[in-house]
């Protein structure tokens, strides 16, 4: 959300994820006040219990339709969509994979699970911080009336 990540569900056996959308959502609601407006999902999430959820709470999910594509293809406003919430999800991505290469969420070594999750928080934490500072530092040339860099 906004540049921020947490952590909803740790789990270390086998699982599959499209169960935590419910759940998920739930959370976001308690966290905010209010249900999202648009949920950028996994294929894996797209299933008909979670479509059907969704759809119940008015909240928009990305990605194709179940099924085969009909033969008629996709409109144009679709397609545009599709792409919308692709380059979305596409920052999304990056912030996991800016914790995988800067902080090294992909090389955890700790043996026990508890440190594991310590090791987790700490490096969510890390880019939390990493966003605020980001923020503030902004917000700090914004008053002094910088902005951005201007040349003659």
């Amino acid at each position: 959300m906004n540049g921020y990540v947490w952590i909803e569900t740790v789990q270390w056996d086998n699982f599959n994820e499209a169960t935590t959308l419910q759940s998920s959502v739930e959370a976001y609601k308690d966290r905010f006040g209010y249900y999202p407006a648009v949920i950028l999902a996994d294929k894996i999430y797209r299933n008909r219990d979670n479509l059907k959820y969704c759809k119940e709470l008015g909240i928009r999910m990305s990605g194709p339709k179940l099924g085969r594509p009909s033969k008629e293809g996709t409109t144009a406003a679709d397609r545009k969509q599709e792409r919308e919430d692709a380059a979305q999800r596409n920052a999304i991505e990056g912030k996991f994979g800016e914790g995988k290469r800067k902080l090294g969420l992909s090389r955890i070594r700790a043996r026990k699970a508890e440190n594991s999750l310590t090791v987790i928080a700490t490096q969510f934490l890390v880019m939390n911080l990493e966003t605020w500072l980001r923020t503030l530092f902004l917000l700090f040339f914004r008053i002094l009336g910088l902005g951005v860099l201007r040349f003659a």
